[in-house]
């Protein structure tokens, strides 16, 4: 290897996963939902949806991408969607994000055992791997978030731990199947870590959250292991949050309690950094990566390459480059109803992320020499 090469630091980016849908979907969708279309013109603005955000993904020469969750009811209840009228009900004792402009996405109640998966994501890498030749991350809900249709045993003869095991074995094969077809990566998404102290800030709730999440990730063997992550943030809807008022520094030991190798961590909205960043270097270990997250997706704001280099320069103070990558903090449009964001600006959001990592990469090499 030549000097120059040796030289030269790498800084992988990665997206967190969904991008807002196209208008002219979101308004199909419905459409359908009030029998105006049929579900064969859906699925062709779906695949167009698809399609189209590969395209634009590529074209930001992001090194690893996703179908932008386009077909995705939302990051949270895709397994569960299509048995919604038979397994769950939404009256009642249901589990919701209350955001900060008062409205909530709520989770609905299983009322019909045993649970189960209704869809599996790697159906979405399948579709995904249709049009493009690049790595592809897929982004599964955690288990943890899940667990929340059944709080306590409340169907004769289910009991709540009959419930975990189903949940577990389910949670496993929704991974495991993407990695089977052809996923380069998965993440859990576990945004309830941070409202888990907001809904019980006595921790419980939130270290009930980790061992859940812990019994799935010791299924898999070390390799696996190594391509799987998890992405934390304050959530992310029709540009508000749901738990931005909870300490981050409360959730992060118990994050880096999960036995997995990549954290994709929400840091750009952080009114203090570095803060965040020192907790970071003392709870994060050896052989661990840590994407942080340099693009801001609520603001609309685009940032400009150098403030995402700076971002990169900062966080490399605390944790070790050959450590180190970047993501965004959030997804774009975690739910298929959102038109908070354009396609446009989370494009241009990611594109200055990957300039800028790209940026960061070149100042920190010219340091080394």
């Amino acid at each position: 290897m030549s000097s120059a090469n040796s030289d030269r630091i790498h800084i992988p980016t990665e997206p967190v996963g969904s991008l807002p849908r196209p208008n002219e979907l979101i308004d199909a969708q419905e459409q359908y939902r009030d029998g105006k279309i049929d579900i064969n013109a859906l699925n062709k603005l779906r695949t167009e949806a698809v399609q189209d955000s590969i395209k634009n993904f590529e074209a930001t020469e992001s090194p690893i991408i996703t179908d932008g969750e386009q077909t995705k009811s939302s990051f949270l209840n895709y397994p569960i969607e299509s048995l919604a009228k038979e397994y769950y009900d939404y009256s009642g004792d249901c589990f919701a994000l209350s955001f900060n402009d008062g409205h909530q996405r709520a989770l609905p109640r299983l009322i019909k055992a045993p649970f189960k998966y209704g869809t599996f994501a790697n159906t979405y890498v399948e579709e995904a791997k249709k049009y493009t030749k690049l790595p592809i991350k897929e982004a599964v809900i955690a288990p943890s978030a899940l667990s929340m249709v059944y709080q306590k045993a409340t169907i004769e003869g289910y009991s709540h731990e009959q419930f975990l095991d189903d949940l577990i074995n389910e949670a496993e094969k929704d991974i495991r199947k993407c990695f089977e077809s052809g996923a380069h990566s998965v993440q859990l998404d576990f945004t309830e870590a941070r409202y888990s102290l907001k809904a019980d800030p006595s921790g419980k709730l939130l270290r009930d959250f980790i061992n859940i999440n812990n019994r799935v990730l010791d299924r898999f063997d070390s390799k696996l292991r190594e391509r799987l992550g998890v992405h934390i943030c304050p959530g992310g809807d029709q540009d508000c949050y749901h738990s931005f008022e909870v300490d981050y520094l409360l959730i992060l030991p118990a994050v880096f309690d999960l036995h997995l190798t990549n954290f994709f961590l929400q840091l750009a909205s952080e009114p203090d950094r570095r803060r965040v960043l020192t907790r970071i270097r003392e709870l994060m270990k050896p052989g661990q990566r840590i994407f942080v997250g340099v693009i801001d997706p609520v603001k609309p704001r685009i940032e400009t390459p150098e403030e995402v280099c700076e971002r990169v320069l900062e966080a490399a103070e605390y944790i070790p480059v050959e450590q180190l990558g970047t993501t965004d903090d959030c997804g774009f449009s975690p739910f298929n109803d959102d038109k908070s964001t354009s396609r446009q600006i989370a494009f241009d959001k990611i594109r200055a992320r990957i300039q800028g990592t790209k940026l960061a990469e070149e100042k920190l090499s010219a340091m080394k020499k």
